[in-house]
């Protein structure tokens, strides 16, 4: 407090004596008034003062502003002069330009206020609860007033918010509000509210924030809306920033689709107002957001993935591709696409799929390139597209063999009439332009990262430097421009050219020792870098012998020692004698020590201020501090140090060539293995269907079995004498037909059974070769042997199938043998008929009447039989239970005869001891009455005999009952 009074008393335009009686009285009237009226009069009179006489209304009249806060509640009109009052006291808000120092004294009034305020957390605490008023004149200036607040004091504020009981929940009401002006003031305040505070970031989001945000975007129009959708995609931001569950409930929630209409731009090119402009930034920015490098690589994947799947990114490269698109909304389209296809390869390959509308089409990269080595160019965009090109790149192998391959002399297109992305790269890396160079080097150093295959590839690159002399390789001509430094007139920067060449060479000899040796085969390459290291120069000239010192211990750390001048120890030697252990390690040290080392190395997309700063690469500078360590322990490294790392080499080479060759040889038995498990499948599938059939057959040959029988019985009973006219004729009359038939199914059984006995001997000759096939893989490796081992068992088990069915029809091929002889012997008792019988003078009404007679007969048998075959069934099983039952009974019988013999042993130890209980009662009894007589004698009186004998008797009763218990228990 008495701060705020000097501050009151250090301004130059103070009130006067009487306004501050008049804001005292007013003061007074608020606190002792008894009339709702007056007590309203006096805060409407504060709300009008406090502007103009800021600090004097504040330090007098917020102690009871906030106590009319507490008790009038009723009286909407009162609230809303009181709730503007604190507004215009805690804000910072003033239309009119003021001097400086009256500003800073402002913000700190501001602050002052804001923490007498919320020093009592029940005050903010009531702010929240009269923002469930709807009454408009209550609820807009208590958002306004909230909005303050967290803009001075942010943290406090929202740690009280966090606290309250609903009190997130009551702010996102403010979002559904029916008046535009509460719901846009409403938006303000929850960015106010989220900023920088994860826990309240989740709570907003869960609580429907992007649903309902989502929702106004799209009610005012996406990006043709006015700063309302700036606000929201604000809000937006600070949600999903760095929050990774926010993202994850983002994506989940499918809200990633709903951010494909707002880059429908459509061919308009005059409709770019300020604010659609400002709009469509911020909406690339959000798509940023949520594939940031810095998130998480599954969720950044993820996000990746959906924004293919439902075209948002096709609606971006449609932008890209577009004319009349403002600079600074394509430049941050081009960032917008790096980051979206920025290691997902799906993305990558749409992305080279994609051609610029011109005549001819042209691939959006080559178009973008030739921007990029474009000078007149702006800046920004140059380095848009060489992060969209690094982005497109990165962990992409495939890509980088494309681009590769349009500078490989089989590939390049003879007649001139297109441009491939090599060309260019070429184009802008001997340009004039510094910048161009730095450009195009990165860009081929991408091309190369992490890719041994390219590296060796580009080796076989020529150029024609001038008509009539031989092609030099792209290698040579970069050592050349390299080793020329500022003889040639360049724009731009002195050094950036010669930076870009550096780290592209260092890319490309880095774990490539065929470049290396390359690069050694020019003997003018050592000596250059060791005389540009060996000198003293300026700072500026610094740099670059640290990329030398960096190029030449690269040529050390991965040299093969294929040439013999040039090999590990020569080398050293060399820097020993010309430059200095010591000096050369120093002057390695120069690259990361460098100011603009640790800003490219922060994140991987090209941000620099102006093209001066443009110095290092960001995978640049991942590759120096994977090197610097090793290249300083192989400079100090003795020959016998290297020797035995060449051999530890060498075995670890051997390893990794065994190891690959057993995963080769494991990916075989995988892949046999998977065939094996097809044919076993195949050969089950066939075994199911065997079995079917040989099913069918024996229900085939039961039936064929019933009906021999069935004639058996016929032939049986209707033929016992031999002489008879009529049986004779019977037989005549059944038996040709019966025998044709069953003569064609015996046929057909036999068919069959080839038939099946030469599937039998193909499955044979299938599974000897899976059993050969098997065994030998089974010897090659511990983790395939499990797998044979259990496709043998799965073999064995076939076979043992097989095997049985086998037996199954040798059984039936027994059965149709038997069935054949007892035909033939059928046959010959009905020749045998057939000779005697004369003509019958009989009807065949008769015979069919004495067939049906004896088919009857023979079914009543068969029945019975059936029945006496289930009697003789069921008396066995009861005969069988009975026998259980005797055996159980047995068995009780011995335990029970075991008990009783215990019983009569107890029995028996009882009684003796029983017996030796009476002679000592005798005696006891004897001696009591000798006492008794002693005692008479004496003259003591003793009890009568009857007492005693009752005594004795209950005596006897209670042994009595004692042995009654122990017979019982006997």
């Amino acid at each position: 407090m008495n701060f705020l009074r000097g501050v009151m008393g250090g301004q130059s335009a103070g009130p006067q004596h009487t306004e501050a009686e008049t804001i005292q009285k007013l003061c007074d009237r608020v606190a002792s008034s008894t009339l709702l009226d007056d007590r309203r009069n006096a805060v409407r009179a504060l709300k009008s003062l406090s502007k103009k006489y800021r600090l004097e209304v504040g330090i007098q009249a917020m102690e009871h502003l906030i106590h009319v806060l507490q008790t009038d509640r009723s009286d909407s009109e009162i609230i809303g002069y009181a709730l503007d009052t604190l507004y215009n006291i805690i804000s910072n808000d003033e239309e009119e330009e003021v001097e400086e120092n009256s500003t800073r004294q402002s913000e700190d009034l501001g602050s002052q206020f804001t923490e007498i305020f919320i020093k009592q957390p029940e005050n903010v605490t009531l702010l929240l609860t009269l923002l469930e008023e709807f009454d408009f004149h209550v609820r807009w200036p208590g958002v306004k007033l909230l909005t303050s607040l967290l803009k001075q004091l942010g943290p406090q504020v929202q740690q009280i918010i966090l606290v309250s009981p609903m009190g997130v929940s009551r702010l996102m009401d403010l979002l559904a509000d029916s008046r535009e002006v509460i719901r846009n003031d409403g938006v303000l305040l929850l960015q106010a509210l989220t900023r920088s505070n994860g826990a309240i970031q989740k709570i907003v989001a869960f609580e429907n924030a992007f649903e309902r945000l989502l929702d106004i975007i799209t009610e005012e129009g996406n990006s043709d809306g006015g700063i309302v959708v700036e606000d929201c995609l604000i809000l937006l931001q600070n949600l999903l920033k760095n929050n990774n569950s926010n993202q994850n409930f983002f994506k989940e929630g499918s809200y990633i689709q709903r951010m494909k209409p707002w880059f429908d731009v459509g061919d308009e090119n005059s409709g770019w107002s300020a604010q659609k402009v400002t709009n469509l930034h911020v909406m690339l920015q959000l798509v940023r957001v949520l594939v940031s490098p810095t998130n998480p690589p599954g969720a950044t994947s993820s996000c990746q993935k959906a924004m293919f799947q439902c075209g948002l990114l096709q609606q971006l490269c449609t932008i890209l591709m577009a004319t009349g698109v403002p600079a600074d909304i394509l430049t941050e389209t081009i960032n917008t696409v790096s980051e979206v296809i920025r290691g997902y390869q799906v993305n990558q390959d749409y992305f080279a799929s994609v051609n610029a509308p011109s005549n001819p089409p042209r691939p959006a990269i080559v178009v973008l390139l030739m921007s990029m080595v474009n000078e007149r160019q702006p800046f920004v965009l140059r380095c848009a597209v060489l992060y969209c090109f690094q982005c497109f790149l990165y962990k992409n192998q495939k890509g980088q063999g494309e681009i590769v391959s349009t500078l490989l002399p089989s590939t390049i297109d003879a007649t001139g009439n297109s441009v491939s992305a090599g060309q260019l790269l070429c184009g802008g890396l001997f340009s004039t332009d510094s910048l161009s160079n730095w450009c195009a080097a990165v860009a081929l150093a991408h091309a190369l990262q992490e890719n041994a295959t390219q590296k060796e590839q580009l080796l076989r690159v020529q150029l024609a430097t001038s008509i009539g002399n031989p092609p030099v390789s792209l290698l040579q001509q970069c050592t050349n421009i390299l080793s020329q430094g500022d003889k040639i007139d360049r724009r731009g920067s002195k050094i950036q050219t010669r930076v870009g060449l550096l780290m592209l060479l260092c890319t490309w000899l880095s774990n490539c020792p065929i470049a290396v040796t390359h690069f050694l085969h020019n003997s003018a390459n050592v000596p250059f870098l060791t005389g540009q290291i060996a000198e003293n120069l300026g700072e500026e000239e610094q740099l670059v012998q640290g990329l030398c010192a960096l190029l030449l211990g690269i040529s050390i750390y991965f040299n093969d020692n294929s040439l013999e001048s040039y090999m590990k120890e020569k080398l050293k030697q060399l820097i020993e004698k010309r430059i200095g252990k010591e000096n050369f390690i120093e002057k390695l040290g120069f690259i990361s020590k460098h100011e603009l080392y640790s800003r490219a190395s922060q994140k991987p997309q090209p941000n620099f201020p102006s093209p001066e700063y443009m110095i290092f690469d960001h995978e640049f500078t991942k590759l120096v501090k994977e090197l610097e360590g090793v290249i300083t322990k192989a400079i100090y490294k003795s020959s016998e140090e290297d020797k035995k790392e060449e051999e530890v080499k060498k075995t670890l080479e051997q390893h990794d060539s065994i190891v690959t060759h057993y995963k080769n040889m494991i990916r075989e038995q995988d892949l046999q293995l998977e065939e094996l498990k097809q044919q076993i499948s195949t050969l089950k599938c066939q075994n199911e269907q065997l079995q079917t059939a040989v099913t069918q057959q024996v229900s085939q040959i039961q039936q064929h079995k019933d009906q021999y029988n069935l004639l058996k019985v016929q032939l049986g009973k209707d033929n016992p004498h031999p002489g008879s006219y009529s049986d004779a004729t019977q037989v005549n009359g059944i038996q040709p037909e019966e025998v044709g038939r069953l003569r064609e199914e015996i046929e057909e059984l036999k068919s069959n059974q080839e038939l099946l006995q030469s599937l039998l001997a193909e499955k044979d000759s299938l599974i000897e070769n899976l059993k050969s096939s098997q065994s030998s893989a089974g010897t090659n490796e511990l983790s395939s042997a499990t797998a044979s081992a259990q496709d043998s068992e799965q073999i064995a088990e076939l076979r043992q199938e097989l095997a049985t069915l086998k037996a199954q029809l040798n059984s039936q091929s027994v059965e149709i043998t038997k069935l054949q002889t007892e035909k033939q012997e059928l046959l010959q008792k009905t020749e045998t008929f057939a000779k005697p019988a004369p003509a019958s003078g009989e009807s065949e009404a008769v015979a069919a009447a004495k067939t049906a007679d004896a088919e009857g007969r023979l079914s009543a048998l068969l029945q019975e039989t059936k029945d006496l075959k289930n009697e003789i069934k069921a008396l066995s099983e009861e005969r069988t239970a009975i026998k259980e039952q005797l055996d159980a009974s047995n068995s009780t019988i011995a335990i029970l005869q075991n008990e009783k013999n215990k019983l009569e042993v107890d029995v028996t130890d009882s009684k003796r001891e029983q017996d030796d209980l009476l002679v000592l009662l005798a005696d006891q009894d004897q001696k009591i009455f000798s006492l008794k007589n002693k005692l008479k004698e004496l003259g003591h009186p003793v009890e009568e005999e009857d007492e005693l004998e009752s005594g004795d008797q209950d005596d006897e009763e209670d042994e009595d009952e004692d042995d009654g218990k122990d017979q019982g228990h006997i």
